[in-house]
């Protein structure tokens, strides 16, 4: 293998419905969510390390499938979701249309239109960068695989293709979906987006 192999798996369906969770509320996986990870990585067991969001709709997934192929598994707290202050808790079509000019704000500008009490778009990108950068020293030349979330993983993709963060929402990541990311001197390559793993 040339370089270090980065996997990342956004959780599966949480209980709840679609709705802003940020990193407030920790509502466990529905059956389809569990279907929709176990889907996605499939027999694949190359992994050295594990590593995932404290968040139980991660945390739970990283640790079956590390003790199903005996993969050791860490718990990283600055993995865990963007803040989303009052939208917390609330669909995603309540805040469309209940907070239609705050939700158009939102979207043409995500770095200084934040809801209230928000986690600043920076201070977001900043702790998911720092752990990124130590997991992939600590393992550097080896595979591991990080078990997050839709923000985490659109702040890595973000930081790897040098895009903007204006545009960070713009980057759909679905449930049980796996980014791979190859890091080398040269720095890193996006090569898989939303995909699913073969053994």
């Amino acid at each position: 293998m040339t370089g270090t192999l980065i996997d990342l798996i956004r959780h599966g369906e949480p209980a709840g419905g679609r709705r802003y969770r940020g990193h407030g509320l920790d509502d466990p996986l529905t059956e389809k969510g569990w279907s929709q990870m176990w889907d996605a990585v499939g027999e694949f067991s190359a992994w050295q390390q594990i590593i995932t969001s404290p968040m139980q709709r991660c945390q739970a997934f990283a640790h079956a499938l590390g003790e199903r192929h005996a993969i050791p598994v860490t718990v990283e707290s600055r993995f865990k979701e963007v803040g989303f202050g009052v939208w917390e808790g609330l669909s995603h079509d309540e805040v469309k249309i209940a907070r239609a000019a705050e939700y158009q704000a939102f979207l043409q500008d995500p770095v200084n239109c934040r809801p209230q009490g928000a986690e600043p778009l920076e201070d977001f990108i900043h702790r998911v960068g720092s752990a990124y950068q130590e997991a992939t020293e600590r393992h550097r030349n080896s595979h591991f695989l990080i078990v997050a979330h839709a923000g985490v993983m659109r702040a890595l993709i973000a930081q790897t293709i040098h895009a903007p963060l204006i545009g960070l929402y713009r980057i759909k990541i679905n449930n049980g979906g796996i980014t791979r990311i190859r890091n080398s001197e040269t720095g890193g390559v996006l090569e898989l987006l939303n995909g699913k793993l073969s053994a």
